[in-house]
């Protein structure tokens, strides 16, 4: 994930609970590389165990995925990122019409 990328999404993400006094233990991993690991897997296509060692423990970047997307986060991470893509290119926000092809 390039700095630029960073900037954008490093807001949308939730805050971890001790920053916002809830106590708790520090993270062991940033956001940032927890967000690597999933594009990575997005991108190849692999399974959660066969990740490369130079990346977070499996089992910590998966509860990291399971607790964002049990709470919705996933979706609202992306609804928010297509929203301000849109906003970009000059569009609503959402989509007003949509278009299904069949044979």
């Amino acid at each position: 994930m390039t700095d630029a990328e960073w900037a954008v999404v490093r807001s949308l993400l939730p805050v971890p609970g001790r920053l916002r006094g809830r106590g708790g233990q520090p993270e062991a991993n940033c956001h940032r590389a927890i967000l690597d690991v999933v594009r990575y897997l997005v991108d190849n296509g692999i399974k959660w165990r066969a990740m490369p060692a130079n990346f977070p423990p499996w089992d910590r970047v998966y509860a990291f995925f399971r607790r964002w997307r049990d709470h919705a986060l996933v979706k609202e991470f992306h609804d928010r990122l297509r929203s301000r893509i849109r906003e970009s290119e000059g569009r609503d926000t959402e989509p007003t019409a949509g278009v299904i092809d069949s044979p």
